[in-house]
């Protein structure tokens, strides 16, 4: 359905800009921490926690299901309790949630429902939910392998060993690691199927785990054990962003000017530190120190040859910077994301195509070449990221108006603010 909201101008630098962005916190590590304090034998505290729909959503996901989560400043104190149904939640269209919830909730007593927004009943659970019913729960999804599901819980789960194809979703994995420690038996799960994308997510959510006390085991490929046992979490110190630092490094990049990230860790998990090889790659020059991590444009924006599978979520930015590369760039490694918010390869091919651009869809990514570029509208698809891609053309572009710039709220709620703040 068309969005009724005006269209909004994107700002177009009239020089290089010159920036210090602070980022909200990371929706994956805020998501995570939310689903461990869930679970955890003590109450905790969660700082710094991304506030945006997708996290607001998480953690009504879980107050349905008796947590406690209560506002502390700029903070979450949780008060784990047994999860109990019957209850229905609203998923929206957040991965984390539709997600990582059905294993917690399946420890619960009581049938849990799952529905959310149109495009969430399009987006793939199926393998999911065939591996929650081999360790023994009860699901009654009629048969889609997709919302809207109820999962009849018996307040616990067998656990053992399980066989998942996660070429789809990271998050497959992940949702079972989070609450396998509490499975009977925990849970063992096996990947069967082609690579995995989003490495770095896994490797996030394994990291948080042995930071709760959980046993995990990655000696073998494609296997990971979760021994069953206590989950202890006191506190959770969210990091930023750095997958929404994109945009902004994007903007130092494509203006030839200077941006810096405030708070970029020494050390992360997290996709977005690859940002500082691709866009070293794509013609920056990136230094990083105690106030954070800076990019500056140099004037030339190249083309890439890389393989996103691991970072995936960055796609939507490397493109847009891409279309306005002196040489072609070709983006590979990423057919899953056809099943993300929305078709991100066809809906960044057609949006760059009606703006002058040179696109073309490949089997597991896109083709861009060097064309010039003009103004209209790039359409979001309900899509965040596709939204703040269409900002850094229109920062280079002139007459770029970016549809439902709102969508921006699924994970940064400032974002027309900040961006404003960036190109002014």
């Amino acid at each position: 359905m068309p969005n009724s909201a005006p269209h909004w101008p994107a700002p177009t630098a009239k020089t290089p800009v010159d920036a210090t962005v602070r980022l909200p916190g990371s929706k994956s590590m805020t998501n995570r921490a939310l689903i461990l304090a869930a679970l955890s034998e003590t109450p905790s505290v969660v700082r710094r926690p991304l506030r945006s729909r997708d996290t607001d959503l998480m953690a009504a996901a879980l107050r349905a299901l008796g947590i406690g989560i209560a506002e502390s400043g700029s903070d979450w104190a949780v008060t784990p309790a047994p999860p109990k149904g019957p209850a229905a939640l609203d998923v929206g269209n957040a991965g984390t949630v539709m997600r990582f919830v059905p294993p917690l909730a399946a420890l619960a007593r009581g049938d849990i429902e799952f529905d959310g927004d149109p495009r969430a009943r399009e987006r793939p659970v199926g393998p999911l939910l065939d591996g929650l019913r081999s360790l023994g729960a009860d699901i009654d999804d009629g048969g889609r392998g997709a919302l809207p599901l109820v999962i009849r819980g018996r307040g616990a789960v067998r656990g053992g060993t399980v066989t998942v194809d996660a070429s789809g979703s990271s998050q497959f994995i992940s949702a079972l690691l989070l609450s396998g420690a509490r499975f009977d038996q925990g849970v063992e799960v096996r990947h069967e199927g082609g690579p995995v994308p989003s490495q770095p997510h896994l490797d996030m959510t394994v990291e948080m785990l042995r930071e709760a006390g959980v046993h995990v085991d990655t000696s073998q490929r494609d296997v990971w054990r979760v021994a069953p046992g206590p989950i202890t979490v006191h506190e959770t110190a969210v990091e930023p962003d750095l997958s929404n630092a994109a945009p902004f490094l994007a903007a130092a990049l494509v203006t030839g000017g200077r941006v810096t990230v405030s708070g970029w860790p020494r050390q992360t998990a997290q996709p977005g530190d690859a940002l500082r090889r691709l866009f070293s790659a794509m013609g920056g020059e990136v230094s990083h120190d105690d106030t954070g991590l800076t990019l500056r444009g140099t004037g030339e924006i190249r083309g890439i040859t890389a393989d996103l599978r691991e970072v995936g979520e960055l796609t939507p930015t490397i493109a847009a910077v891409a279309a306005l590369a002196d040489t072609p760039s070709r983006l590979t490694g990423i057919g899953h994301l056809r099943r993300h918010e929305t078709d991100r390869i066809a809906a960044l091919v057609q949006e760059i195509t009606a703006l002058g651009g040179d696109a073309e869809e490949l089997p597991d990514g896109l083709l861009i070449r060097p064309a010039p570029l003009h103004g209209g509208v790039f359409r979001s698809y309900d899509d965040h990221r596709m939204a703040t891609s269409g900002a850094v053309i229109g920062l280079a572009v002139p007459g770029v108006e970016v549809e439902n710039i709102a969508t921006t709220g699924k994970t940064m709620p400032d974002f027309p603010s900040l961006w404003a703040g960036v190109a002014a």
